[in-house]
Formats: structure tokens, sequence, C-alpha cells
């Protein structure tokens, strides 16, 4: 018997998906010609006629059902698993909010699975294909596969956490000058929810576009106050959080908006600041790694390699 190698199986395993396939654009051609005229009458005399009723049994041979039953107990069992190793639902639903993304947590959840077999399809590809990693042990090749899986599911959750912190980022730098907007119009005369949207109408960044569906919530019948919650929340961003609270505070106690905003932005202009100066002390230890193993190596060898050529020619 002649031993089935690696590309005989990987033969076997594309003749099947190829199988597979055809069968599922077969299921799903439309049937073409009238229907039979026993077919026709069969669905008005099912009550009493037995071979009618095993007319109306029959389905066709679509092999969907049965993928689904099959794959459905393994997909749940692998976003429990994704669920507990990569933080809950309600942290990823956070994430996605902070985001800005409008994807559910299931469908975020199906992506990391399609990430994970992805990579693990391209990592198997690569251990049974390549050449180079055909000297690798086998329990490595076996492995390769389910670490490049988890990998593709880690990789999909560090890009959504990215997207967040870069969101966020954005809201911060936005805020002063929105309060500052804020503490205009309401000075003005006009009241939170006018100021609200007018700061959605004239604004095009992150943080007018999220007043603007606080403005579509109340439109909606939602309270102001409500709406402000659910933003506050939502965000989970601690500048925005402290000025929307001192808001919701000062709508509950009628206290004036004005000053209250007035103070909020100034106390965002003054964390920007430290922001900006914490963020300038670390770059500033990051830029004497290219000046230590970079510039001072480069200095010192251009300082000593014309005495180092005397020295060698015999002057």
């Amino acid at each position: 018997m002649v031993p089935l190698n690696a590309i005989g199986a990987i033969g076997v395993l594309l003749g099947a998906v190829l199988g597979l396939g055809m069968w599922l654009i077969v299921s799903a051609v439309p049937r073409i010609g009238r229907p039979r005229l026993v077919e026709r009458v069969a669905p008005y005399v099912a009550d009493i006629s037995s071979e009618a009723r095993a007319i109306l049994e029959r389905r066709p041979s679509d092999p969907t059902p049965v993928l689904g039953v099959m794959v459905t107990p393994a997909i749940r069992w692998l976003r429990r698993m994704l669920s507990e190793w990569l933080g809950g639902n309600e942290t990823i639903a956070r994430r996605l909010r902070q985001a800005g993304s409008t994807s559910s947590v299931e469908r975020f959840r199906g992506e990391q699975l399609a990430w994970g077999a992805a990579a693990f399809a391209f990592a198997l590809a690569l251990a049974l294909l390549s050449p180079a990693f055909g000297s690798l042990p086998s329990v490595v090749r076996i492995a390769m596969p389910f670490l490049a899986a988890a990998l593709g599911a880690v990789l999909r959750d560090w890009i959504l956490q990215r997207r967040a912190r870069r969101r966020l980022s954005r809201i911060s730098d936005e805020l002063p000058t929105v309060l500052e907007f804020l503490t205009l119009s309401l000075t003005a005369g006009e009241g939170m929810l006018d100021a609200i949207r007018r700061i959605a109408k004239a604004g095009s960044g992150e943080l007018p576009r999220e007043f603007a569906g606080v403005v579509a919530s109340v439109g909606t019948g939602v309270p102001l106050g409500q709406a402000l919650a659910d933003l506050r929340d939502g965000i989970d961003h601690p500048a925005l959080s402290r000025a929307l609270d001192q808001v919701l505070g000062a709508l509950d106690r009628g206290a004036p908006l004005a000053g209250v905003l007035r103070s909020q932005a100034g106390d965002a202009r003054e964390e920007a600041k430290r922001t900006i100066i914490e963020l300038a002390g670390r770059k500033e230890i990051a830029m004497l790694v290219p000046l230590i193993f970079l510039i001072l190596p480069v200095t010192v060898a251009f300082a000593l390699f014309p005495g180092y050529l005397v020295l060698q020619t015999g002057f």
C-alpha cells in the first residue's frame, strides 16, 4: 500500500470542499418548469390524503441545514472561549461603542472566529507545503496552526482596542473646544438642547457626532438627562464623564449651566496641557535610543577610524 503523503491529503480535502460547494450551488439553483398537477393539488388535500402529506414533507437535497447543525455547537463553544479569554461581552460592547462601530458583539465574535480560521488555514498550508517548515519537528508543525489561530483572534481584538484608543484620544482633543462652544451658546441665551443641536450641526468631529446622536434620541422621546447619561456611560471617557456629571447635576438642581461648563472647559484645557507635557517627557526618553545606539557610535567611529587607518599603514 502506498502511503498517503501531504499532497494527497490536501487533494482529498480540496476535493471534498469542491464537492460540497458544487452541492450547495446545485441545491440553490431554482427549479425550471411548472410543478406537476399532484404537487399543485397536494396542499389542498393534505388533511385527507397521506400521499399528499408525503409529497409536502419532501425536502430538497440541501446540505446547509446539516452543516448548520454540525457547526453551530462548535461555533458557540469557540465564542464562549473567546469571551472568557479576551474579555467578556460587556468589555467588547464598551470597546465597540468607544470605537464608534455599529457592529454587535456577536458579529465581532464571528469576525474573530473568521480571522482565527484564516490564520489557521494559512499556517496549516505553510506547515504542509512550505519546504522551509519541512525540517521542523512534528510537534512544532502541529502546533503552528493553533498558535496562528489564537494570534489571529488576538490581533482582531488588538485592532479594536487601537481604534477605541485613537477615537478616545480625538475626543480628548475636541472636548475643550466643544465645552467652550457650549458655554458661548448658553451665555448667548440658548437652552442646553439648542446648544447641543448647534454643536451637532456645526461640528464635524467625533464628539459633535456623539451629540448628534443625543439630539436624535431626544427627538424620539428620550429625556435629555437620560440621553446624556447614556452618552456618558457608553463612551466611558474620564474627562467627558466628569463634564456630563456636572451638567446633569446642574440640570437636576437648576444651577446655571454656563458657569459649570466654563469651569469644565478650563479643567479640560489643563488636563490636555498635562497630557502633552507627559507625552513630551516620554518622547524625550525615546529620542535617547537613536542618539545612544545610532548617532553616538557613528560619531565615535568617524573620530577613531582615521587614527586606526594610520596605525594600520605603519606610520
